[in-house]
């Protein structure tokens, strides 16, 4: 049986409200205090009782993550990240999949789960503004990733069109000028990709440069396959770029594969950057250039607003968070040979 509180307020000659305390972190606690309790809590090897302690306060302990593609590096490498912020405030992450469908999305933010959780992470993809404006649960819910949504909900996502700009800017400053972008959706302008094919539109107007809508490639998914269909579709109707920027990290490394297949190579005939930073990007055989948006501010930002709503902290309104990014040069992008 584990040590009890009684047990290390014994050991520490103190009163069980001072191991309380000293456990909750509550800044009364004098540092000699605090000292002389943490030697005994780890003498005992004392664990609160998370389970517990959730409880008196009406909560479970748990806050949900939903994403669209457990498969996809980026969302797992997030999830990662959310489970240890989670961690930081003695929360436990239960994680959903959404599939990008929009019913599926409507049913985590209606609650679906509403005896389960304390609280709701979600990144939409097909989700509108009616369907939060129509929300019933009352837990607290933080919008992650490029949608916009007009709904008193805090928005966590780096500034897209920036990072997007920032992308096609390296790859104008290496002297590439039919630059395509891969990954414009077919359907309605506002799915995501809407922001970054705005920002490659608006950079290459800066540097003044045509926005060829011939080397845009819409797809209807956004992994490897895709990225290497939409990159065949334009060499196939002789839409020779002479570099990529695609939607995501899994598109460029299919663009690549498609490209190097066609005889032609990255990245002294096509250059070719991405967006992510994921893991896999950065073991290809040739090391993919990509935006990082900085996924840990991310995690740690989602997590600290939905801790913050249930304990009540003081909030004016919901807002819409931009944590940082940077861009990453490796070896998929070079100077033009002409």
């Amino acid at each position: 049986m584990g040590a009890s509180l009684k047990d290390v307020a014994q050991l520490a000659g103190v009163s069980i409200k001072t191991v309380s305390n000293v456990v909750n972190n509550y800044p009364h606690v004098t540092p000699a205090m605090r000292e002389r309790v943490q030697r005994a809590i780890d003498e005992l090897g004392y664990r609160p009782n998370l389970t517990a302690r959730h409880l008196r306060k009406g909560r479970t302990g748990i806050i949900a993550l939903a994403v669209p593609e457990l498969g996809n590096p980026y969302f797992a490498e997030l999830a990662g990240a959310v489970i240890d912020a989670a961690a930081r405030h003695d929360y436990t992450v239960l994680l959903d999949h959404t599939a990008g469908q929009r019913q599926k999305e409507v049913l985590v933010t209606q609650g679906f789960r509403a005896h389960v959780i304390d609280g709701l992470i979600l990144s939409p993809i097909e989700l509108e503004t009616s369907d939060l404006l129509g929300r019933r649960d009352d837990a607290p819910l933080v919008l992650l990733g490029e949608r916009e949504y007009d709904a008193p909900y805090d928005q966590i996502a780096i500034d897209n069109v920036a990072a997007a700009r920032t992308a096609v800017r390296h790859l104008t400053g290496l002297g590439r000028r039919r630059i395509a972008f891969i990954g414009a959706r077919r359907e309605i302008a506002r799915r995501p990709a809407h922001l970054r094919l705005r920002g490659w539109r608006e950079e290459l107007t800066a540097a003044g440069l045509p926005c060829d809508e011939s080397l845009v490639a819409a797809t209807d998914a956004y992994g490897r396959w895709d990225g290497a269909a939409a990159m065949n579709a334009l060499l196939d109707r002789g839409e020779r770029p002479d570099a990529v920027f695609a939607y995501n990290d899994l598109m460029a490394l299919g663009a690549m594969r498609a490209l190097v297949e066609r005889g032609l190579r990255v990245p002294q005939d096509v250059s070719v950057a991405g967006f992510d930073d994921v893991e896999e990007g950065r073991f290809s055989t040739i090391a993919l250039t990509t935006v990082s948006p900085d996924k840990q501010a991310i995690a740690r930002l989602a997590v600290e607003r939905v801790v913050a709503r249930l304990t009540g902290a003081p909030q004016v309104s919901a807002e819409r968070i931009q944590p940082g990014y940077t861009l990453i040069a490796r070896e998929s992008t070079a100077p033009s040979p002409v």
